[in-house]
């Protein structure tokens, strides 16, 4: 695995299965988000893929987010609002596209890892899956993911979740607020558990799911738009000192 990460599909009774991975965490840099949000837009096309399952390498972390090491980088206004734009652009492709996607959640989730795992439509979690949104302690916030994580749990749990960026939360806590749909004990218990699930959802009428994903949808006409601001606060904020001086401590 090289430091730029990896991303491969691999398909099986059109079921296409989507697996990231990088060093860091399975954390994502600007080119492998790039990478994942033309993966769905190409998935979306395909007359022969009925369902997406979304994953990560390892068996540590699901995704910590961002690469820290370019948000260490970034040094002015615009690489800001573009470094930040990735996840924008990958939770729209995720929303826009035409297969349901099934998220498979095996370890913790932080910062954009959580707003991948919201912006599945169906979720598979294990007691390991913790959750933390961390952003407000180095100075700027989880403004881009916040409308799909949002969209889950509600506007008084993410308040919860962005307000105590130090706490993790745990996978039942994640559960009962609807950002997980199911949570197991081992992996194996959840890879079993998904494998029934998908294999059983792809053999019903993909035109059926296709619309039921517009349903599930409705009311983010506006996301093109509202992740784009979004990521231009948090490309402004990331130039602050509060926050330089933050990352420069959190690195240490």
């Amino acid at each position: 695995m090289s430091s730029k990460g990896t991303l491969f599909t691999t398909t099986q009774n059109s079921i296409a299965t989507i697996t990231f991975g990088h060093p860091a965490s399975n954390s994502f840099p600007s080119e492998l988000l790039h990478l994942l949000t033309e993966e769905l837009h190409q998935l979306s096309t395909r007359t022969d893929i009925t369902l997406i399952v979304l994953q990560s390498e390892g068996q540590g972390a699901f995704c910590a987010g961002a690469s820290f090491d370019e948000l260490l980088a970034v040094s002015n206004f615009v690489e800001g609002t573009q470094f930040f734009s990735g996840f924008a652009n990958v939770i729209n492709a995720m929303r826009k596209c035409s297969k349901l996607i099934i998220g498979r959640i095996h370890g913790k989730a932080v910062g954009g890892g959580v707003g991948l795992a919201a912006a599945c439509d169906y979720t598979f979690a294990t007691h390991d899956s913790a959750l933390k949104l961390s952003e407000i302690a180095i100075g700027i916030g989880p403004f881009v993911i916040e409308p799909v994580v949002t969209k889950k749990i509600g506007k008084t749990a993410i308040a919860e979740l962005t307000l105590s960026p130090t706490e993790w939360k745990t996978a039942a806590w994640g559960h009962e607020k609807g950002l997980y749909s199911k949570v197991f004990g081992t992996v194996s218990e959840m890879d079993d558990a998904l494998f029934s699930f998908t294999t059983k959802l792809a053999s019903y009428n993909p035109e059926a799911l296709s619309e039921m994903k517009k349903v599930l949808w409705e009311g983010t006409e506006n996301w093109d738009v509202l992740l784009n601001e979004r990521a231009a606060i948090s490309g402004k904020l990331v130039l602050s000192d509060f926050t330089k001086h933050a990352l420069l401590q959190f690195k240490k």
